[in-house]
């Protein structure tokens, strides 16, 4: 990011609101935290503020964080992210906001970049924002959400959703997903990995929040599908059948697709595209290999299948996501 004095970081302000959730206001500084550019400065400057100044702002742990910036430092940000939080009062009772946060988010620019994590949605909602587009929040929470704002068009099946310049996240862990995605729109995908495998985590994951509903937790005495798994992600340019994978925990076909299901929440079918596809992703990224080359490692054999899977999961076709996420050394 560069201005008329030269480079700047792109700046982000954390809200800081009573109640917050301690693991979620520390996601945007471990995420945005890490990033440098070839020259070792940070790309961002990640500062957290309150609507009140400078002080302490109470958690729902048994601790306080002291804040160390009031609401003026939200005038000065490029991205303002909202965490949830378990005493939003009026705004998650009666999806008002209270005089002093209106005040406060009234001091943001526009054009400015606002993201929230999990029940943090209700203060974009509630401020107004969120009328007539798409948000998501935590799954256990949708309905509710969508009741007391229903001019929002809610998505409860999605980790996170991007409509520009207002971008919304599920519950806990689906902040770092969206705040990775954030980092891959600005400075792309090589970018965005090394943040990931320095915070190990994976640097995007496909699907959506369903899938972590009422999952039923496999009975640890059972035997489990990993060993199958693991030997599919060895050789996924081969046919596998399902058969083969069953073969690898000495299962029936019918008992390892239950199992299967019950450990990964998907059908060994729908995890095997799943996991080619992630394979293509990377090597689209990641190499120069013509999309037939791709198409034949990653298992889809040929580069029209790799095409319509790819359009299907991601949205786009393989020659579109490789013009925008190459990486320097793939290109």
């Amino acid at each position: 990011m560069t201005s008329t004095g030269g480079f700047r970081p792109h700046r982000v302000a954390v809200l800081a609101l009573d109640g917050l959730l301690p693991f979620e206001l520390g996601i945007p500084h471990r995420i945005f935290g890490r990033p440098k550019d070839e020259r070792g400065r940070l790309l961002y400057e990640v500062v957290t503020c309150s609507v009140r100044p400078p002080g302490p702002v109470e958690t729902d742990a048994d601790f306080t964080v002291h804040v160390p910036h009031g609401p003026e430092a939200l005038a000065e940000a490029d991205t303002v992210i909202v965490p949830a939080s378990y005493e939003l009062g009026p705004v998650f009772e009666e999806g008002r906001l209270t005089g002093e946060l209106a005040a406060a988010l009234g001091l943001i620019r526009p054009g400015t970049r606002l993201a929230s994590i999990c029940t943090g949605v209700y203060v974009l909602a509630a401020a107004g924002l969120l009328d007539g587009r798409p948000a998501t929040t935590h799954w256990a929470d949708a309905e509710r959400f969508q009741r007391m704002f229903p001019k929002v068009r809610v998505d409860a099946d999605v980790l996170f959703i991007d409509d520009g310049d207002v971008l919304t996240s599920a519950g806990v862990a689906a902040g770092i997903d969206l705040c990775l995605h954030m980092v891959r729109s600005d400075f792309g995908t090589a970018v965005a990995n090394d943040v990931a495998r320095r915070t190990v985590v994976p640097p995007h994951r496909d699907g959506g929040q369903a899938q972590y509903v009422e999952r039923p937790v496999p009975d640890p005495q059972l035997s489990t599908t990993t060993a199958a798994r693991a030997w599919a992600l060895g050789r996924l340019h081969e046919p596998i059948q399902l058969r083969d994978m069953a073969e690898q925990e000495a299962m029936s076909v019918r008992t390892f697709t239950r199992r299967f299901r019950e450990e990964v929440g998907v059908s060994p079918g729908q995890w095997l595209t799943q996991q080619r596809v992630e394979r293509a992703r990377h090597l689209l990224e990641d190499t120069g290999l013509s999309m037939d080359q791709v198409a034949r490692d990653a298992g889809f054999g040929t580069a029209q299948s790799m095409r319509q899977h790819l359009q299907q999961a991601l949205g786009v076709t393989p020659t579109a996501y490789r013009r925008t996420f190459r990486t320097g050394a793939g290109a």
